[in-house]
């Protein structure tokens, strides 16, 4: 059976457009509730939000289908997405719902889900949701419908829990920090946690007015942490994206670390500390200096699939504990079941107290190699895997570029685009195959 309406991270699209409808929003629940029903006589499930004006009709639609389905609701309030699976797992629940589309812009929403143990559910289980879909709702009679309740502490409980994925012995005094929420789901959390860790904090992005969730601020902008930084003095910056999934890290001369960076560094902390890393799990896009730079000291780069789900699952399969994306989702499995910017976050400043060494430092011997990425536009059913011409100049390409660099070549799963990208010690080389593999695509298409 092909989903029809679950992508790679839950259901997500335009507001008022299909599916993020009031109407389907509400089915939604039902259908969920009902295969929830089967496992359980008394289902309970946890809803929360990030800062979008939509997330109130969708909080009140998804808490009608979960209660006419028989199953007890417990809102959140706007709380970032590895809050509602910190506390989905830490009360015991059934199911975590958060209504959010991470890093859009305040137009789209979306729903996801995670199981009672805080983790991504299974290809499976979305499956026997969309089949629920297909079926006619059968409505709870009133002695049978669900409840709703608030749980009116569930930001102070993830402060606490954030607060703790932190070493006992160290603290962050004497750091000046700034704090980008991205007027999203971290807005009343982020700021808390690293002032009551000790930090001097000054928050931006921290006034949401339901319209400006990632707007000019957080992790897909950070040009205004860079410059609060500067302007403050600051030692680091942090910034989170809508849902607070995703970290980008700047130091106090304005300097940007992306996720490869920052999941080398989590890496190499553990090693000073005397744990044993068999590898860690990146995706086809981590830099290939990461890969090199981690075989020097005994781990392995496990490439996933783009998409922190894919990078889950290699890490479950594997039974390790570090991956991540360049992009700031990171995941460290010992401190939580799920991508974690603010928790991540913390791993990077506690390997900076206890070594005493600053981000720069510490990644000193790390220098990423440049990557060139160009998308180009498939034109109509352009099969580019049969291109001959393209074949043949990646060819060429692997042979000049050898065990200092690669190509990667793949289709967006979104858009009828080929994202063409070539990572190389030397910019230019990387540039210049880059463009000759585009080249070769466009050629195909006319040929």
């Amino acid at each position: 059976m092909t989903r029809h309406y679950f992508g790679t991270d839950g259901i997500r699209g335009t507001v008022g457009q299909a599916p993020i409808t009031p109407d389907f929003v509400l089915r939604l629940a039902h259908a969920v509730g009902r295969v929830l029903k089967k496992a359980e006589t008394r289902p309970s499930v946890l809803i929360g939000k990030d800062t979008r004006i939509s997330g109130y009709m969708l909080e009140s639609a998804l808490e009608s289908g979960f209660n006419s389905a028989g199953v007890d609701v417990v809102l959140l309030g706007p709380l970032p997405t590895p809050g509602v699976a910190y506390l989905t797992r830490a009360q015991r629940a059934s199911l975590g719902v958060v209504i959010s589309a991470s890093h859009n812009a305040y137009p789209d929403n979306g729903i996801k889900f995670f199981s009672a143990h805080g983790t991504k559910l299974s290809d499976d289980w979305e499956l026997a949701v969309e089949a629920a879909l297909e079926e006619a709702p059968v409505w709870a009679d009133s002695a049978q419908l669900g409840k709703a309740r608030r749980l009116n502490d569930a930001p102070g409980r993830y402060i606490e829990f954030c607060k703790s994925t932190f070493a006992n012995d160290l603290t962050l005094r004497g750091l000046k920090l700034v704090v980008d929420g991205a007027h999203g789901a971290a807005y009343q959390v982020a700021p808390n946690v690293f002032h009551e860790l000790g930090a001097d904090v000054i928050s931006i992005g921290c006034a949401p007015d339901g319209l400006n969730i990632n707007k000019d601020v957080g992790a897909t902008h950070p040009q205004a942490l860079i410059d609060a930084v500067r302007a403050h003095g600051a030692d680091y910056g942090i910034a989170l994206d809508g849902d607070a999934d995703r970290l980008q890290l700047v130091d106090a001369s304005g300097r940007l670390f992306n996720g490869d960076e920052l999941l080398y560094l989590m890496a190499m902390e553990r090693i000073a500390r005397g744990e044993k890393l068999a590898g860690v799990v990146g995706t086809l896009m981590t830099n290939k200096a990461v890969e090199m730079a981690l075989r020097a000291q005994g781990m392995e780069l496990v490439r996933a699939r783009v998409g922190d789900r894919y990078v889950l699952e290699e890490l479950e399969k594997r039974r390790w504990l570090l991956g991540g994306e360049g992009s700031g989702h990171l995941l460290a499995l010992d401190r939580h079941t799920t991508g974690d910017g603010i928790v991540s976050a913390l791993q990077v400043l506690q390997a900076c107290q206890r070594s005493g060494k600053k981000v720069g430092e510490l990644l000193a011997d790390l220098a990423l190699f440049p990557q060139t990425l160009i998308n180009v536009r498939l034109v109509g059913d352009q099969d580019w895997k049969a291109n001959q011409g393209l074949a043949a100049e990646i060819r060429r390409c692997e042979a000049e570029l050898g065990d200092a660099g690669r190509v990667l070549i793949r289709a967006s799963g979104t858009e009828p685009l080929l994202r063409v990208m070539v990572e190389a010690r030397d910019a230019a080389q990387a540039d210049a195959c880059a463009r000759r593999l585009v080249a070769a695509v466009e050629a195909g298409a006319v040929a």
